[in-house]
């Protein structure tokens, strides 16, 4: 008898223990991201953004504690990504999806989103149309036609009049290839040819040779970030495509830091058009990278890092402007429209759109203190997704 009352007595003091804490109250977000396979890298560093922005601003907002719940989607698996939604809406509870580093995995689960009413943060999935599938979808990333349309114009503006495409064969690829080439035709430009390369696909040597062959004044380049670019670039260098001589234009993920090791100085030259890398020289970026060095082993980060640690600043400021309400109509209301400043530089949510606002740098690979890195040297700001603004018209 005595050790049962012992026994409730200690039950009774840990229930008192963590009165405050249920108090207090849980946000739980859930991440589905690809942590194993292909894109693994891509989750890693897109999570480690989440964690460094948590570990500098604290793990609880507006009186909440936010609980991470991680789902490992595999790869590209449309099936598994909304099964996984369904599973943290039902089964775990949780109150905000987020994550999403490939297109076709954010797509499904934005109808988890919309029918749950549950605010999502795409972190990195760049296609357009992604926004419009749940009105509680919010991206804190870049959609490819507001680089690539702005690329194509600039292009053409500075001398570009003839190019050659190669786009990976799926929804992104389609969308930057389609915006690039739209925009610099309509700016007086020509399209030479086109090639379209599979999503997950190893060697790029023959599509390279083919763009080599037709000697081309320049080509335009597009491929998932990930492993990718650094197959690309390798091939780039075997095959011998010399930027001095044909002009290799592309978005950012052609010369990563993975891609740049590859190419070593065959890369020089190389320009691609971009939202965020860890050489932008600003005072919060110098800060940032610093920080995240410091964490992972002297790891730049990169822009799936910068897609994570803008993500959770959103939910974070959302968080505040309700309250610590987690109903999808108020955090998307709190969502529209705000304004930060980013290590990318400042940065919006369009409120008609829920998609990202912010600049486009053009960048040069060039070798500073013995590195290849890319350089900006010109910019376009406040640069709104084109493939909404025409629908808007």
């Amino acid at each position: 008898m005595r050790k049962l009352v012992i026994a409730l007595a200690g039950l009774t003091a840990t229930a008192v223990a963590v009165s405050p804490a249920l108090a207090q109250g849980t946000v739980k977000v859930g991440l589905v991201m690809e942590y194993s396979g292909q894109f693994a890298d891509a989750a890693t560093q897109l999570d480690n953004g989440i964690k460094l922005y948590m570990k500098k601003h604290g793990d609880t907002v507006a009186g909440k504690k936010i609980e991470i719940i991680r789902k490992d989607v595999g790869g590209p698996a449309p099936d598994v990504s909304k099964r996984l939604a369904q599973e943290l809406v039902v089964r775990d509870n949780a109150d905000i999806l987020a994550g999403f580093v490939l297109t076709p995995n954010a797509l499904s689960a934005s109808d988890v989103s919309e029918q749950a009413k549950k605010f999502m943060v795409i972190m990195n999935a760049a296609t357009s149309i992604i926004t419009t599938k749940s009105n509680y979808s919010v991206r804190s990333s870049l959609t490819l036609p507001q680089v690539c349309a702005t690329f194509g114009t600039w292009a053409h503006k500075n001398g570009t009049r003839k190019v050659y495409t190669m786009a990976s064969d799926y929804g992104p690829g389609h969308d930057c290839e389609g915006a690039f080439s739209n925009a610099f035709k309509a700016a007086g430009g020509e399209i030479v040819g086109a090639v379209r390369m599979p999503v997950a696909n190893p060697d790029f040597s023959a599509f390279v040779q083919r763009a080599k062959d037709i000697n081309p004044e320049s080509i335009f380049i597009f491929v998932p970030g990930g492993a990718q670019p650094a197959a690309l670039g390798k091939a780039l260098a075997e095959r011998g495509v010399d930027p001095k001589k044909i002009k290799v234009m592309g978005t950012g993920e052609v010369t990563d830091d993975s891609a740049l090791k590859n190419m070593g100085d065959d890369a020089l030259g190389i320009l691609t058009a971009w939202h965020y890398d860890h050489n932008h020289d600003s005072k919060m970026n110098k800060e940032f990278v610093a920080a995240y060095k410091k964490e992972y082993g002297g790891l730049n980060p990169n822009f799936f890092a910068v897609g994570g640690y803008d993500g959770m600043h959103l939910i974070y400021e959302a968080l505040k402007k309700t309250g610590g309400k987690t109903d999808g109509d108020a955090l998307i209301n709190a969502a529209k429209g705000m304004k930060w400043e980013s290590p990318r530089g400042t940065m919006s949510i369009d409120p008609e759109t829920r998609d990202v606002v912010q600049t486009v740098y053009i960048r040069r690979v060039q070798k500073v203190g013995g590195t290849n890195v890319n350089v900006e040297f010109d910019k376009v700001v406040d640069v709104k997704d084109p493939v909404k603004a025409a629908m808007k018209k």
